[in-house]
């Protein structure tokens, strides 16, 4: 399972994403990337490997200094399903506009037409990833709607192209202070604060820093700046959500309500076997071309 977490607020905002980050590693990964806005410029820091190597980069450019001018960013912790482990399919990934920046948790079951149309259209991919897809695709909704558009109308359209499973995160170079967030078939949840907001897959993620959440509606999508948060439904009618008081510690919510962390695992296998199959599964026929299997041989085993 992929870990997403977004903050704006007052606070430099890479430390904060980090410790989120770390506190999602449960859930497995093999890469790891940041979108913020540095000095008003959309930018965006990814590595394949463990989260500390990111945080060493980061390290390196002084940007994790609390006093840094970075107050909003979106966090991913990656694990493959489109496309091997590498820096360049590592999230997030950006529009070939440079206007947008997405992180995805989940499957786009649609990802091969998608990503025909877009190209036909004259996008460019840099990624073996379905998620690059719908940077591309927010951006072309944005084109097409033109100037004067509120930037969630193109991601909107965008998710309304999607089939699948799927918990986003948006960036918009022209709208510093927001971040929008989505939720169809994959966990997303809203931590508030005071002058600050969260979003992440998990409540471990924003649980060192607040106990009031929201947990996002199927079709949801929400747009977070320092001061709150507005949510709409999948119609995109304003929607009033519930707030929860969360009374857990961090390691009962990473157990996520079970007992022991095994028993979690156990009633995650489902999961876990549907998102291993999904992006191998084209026309009704499973594809495992990684397991470079010679077909007369297959052809040759007895049952």
């Amino acid at each position: 399972m992929c870990g997403i977490v977004g903050y704006v607020g007052g606070e430099a905002s890479l430390p904060v994403l980090i410790e989120g980050l770390k506190r999602l590693e449960y859930r497995g990964y093999d890469s790891a990337g940041l979108a913020f806005f540095d000095h008003g410029t959309l930018r965006i820091a990814k590595k394949q490997g463990r989260i500390v190597n990111l945080e060493a980069m980061l390290q390196q450019e002084g940007l994790l200094d609390p006093a840094a001018a970075n107050r909003i960013g979106i966090g991913h912790t990656r694990w493959a399903t489109h496309g091997a482990p590498s820096d360049v399919n590592a999230h997030p990934h950006r529009s070939e506009d440079g206007r947008f920046a997405v992180v995805h948790n989940g499957i786009i079951e649609n990802e091969q037409d998608l990503r025909n149309f877009l190209i036909r259209q004259g996008v460019v991919f840099c990624s073996e990833t379905d998620s690059e897809v719908i940077a591309h695709l927010i951006a072309w909704h944005a084109r097409q709607a033109g100037p004067g558009h509120h930037w969630r109308h193109a991601v909107q359209l965008a998710v309304n192209d999607l089939s699948g499973s799927y918990a986003l995160g948006v960036l918009c170079s022209d709208e510093p202070e927001s971040m929008i967030v989505v939720r169809q078939d994959s966990p997303l949840i809203i931590g508030l604060g005071d002058h600050w907001q969260m979003a992440a897959s998990d409540i471990p993620a924003v649980l060192r820093r607040t106990r009031r959440v929201i947990i996002l509606h199927d079709g949801d999508m929400a747009e977070l700046s320092a001061e709150g948060c507005q949510i709409f439904d999948a119609y995109g009618l304003p929607a009033d959500r519930d707030e929860s008081w969360i009374d857990w510690d961090t390691e009962a919510a990473e157990k996520g309500g079970f007992e022991h962390f095994m028993i979690k695992e156990i009633h995650e296998e489902p999961q876990a076997v549907r998102q291993t199959l999904a992006p191998r599964l084209r026309g009704g026929h499973l594809t495992l071309n990684e397991l470079n299997l010679d077909p007369d041989w297959l052809r040759s085993l007895q049952q």
